[in-house]
């Protein structure tokens, strides 16, 4: 076994040999730019990536839940009887006042949704609608106001219960919501 190996390296060797023959040399070899010496390369847009990352995991974005455009959004807090859910989900409050979020982005709804929050605790309302559609237009994205609007509503403070309206009030695009007593 040991001829034949120095056979196939001696072929191989010629083979190499033939196909450089015709090679030639660089004329000058290549080199930095002066001046470039140890300079790091940086992504254009990686400090900026990371910093949205960072604002979104700090803010509204954090939590958000995979709701499709279809899903029912139900929530109670601990201590809230079933019943409770129950009877907001067919409708037995009345709804006091309503919020709009269609065509926001993100943090304007998040904005909106909090200044809407305050002034109907502050109003002492108990049942209001936030309409957030159902994100059949947002694509491969999902539902991107209805994840907020969901993620939003489970915490904040004033917030009891919250169910996806029933098909006369808006279905899966609009979000019945309990709010605690002032």
């Amino acid at each position: 076994m040991g001829q034949e190996e120095d056979e196939r390296e001696a072929d191989e060797g010629e083979l190499f040999r033939r196909a450089m023959r015709d090679v030639q040399p660089l004329k000058r070899p290549l080199r930095a730019p002066p001046g470039r010496r140890n300079v790091r390369p940086r992504a254009k847009f990686a400090r900026a990536e990371r910093a949205a990352v960072l604002r979104e995991s700090l803010g509204s974005g954090a939590d958000l839940y995979d709701v499709q455009p279809g899903d029912e959004l139900l929530f109670r807090r601990a201590g809230v009887p079933e019943t409770v859910l129950r009877q907001l989900r067919r409708g037995a409050y009345r709804v006091e006042s309503e919020i709009d979020l269609h065509g926001l982005t993100v943090d304007q709804a998040a904005v909106q949704l909090h200044a809407f929050l305050r002034a109907a605790r502050a109003r002492e309302l108990r049942c209001v609608r936030v309409i957030h559609g159902k994100g059949l237009r947002s694509g491969t994205r999902g539902p991107v106001l209805k994840n907020t609007v969901n993620a939003l509503l489970r915490r904040a403070d004033p917030v009891l219960a919250f169910a996806s309206a029933r098909p006369v009030g808006g279905g899966t695009g609009a979000t019945l919501v309990l709010l605690a007593r002032a």
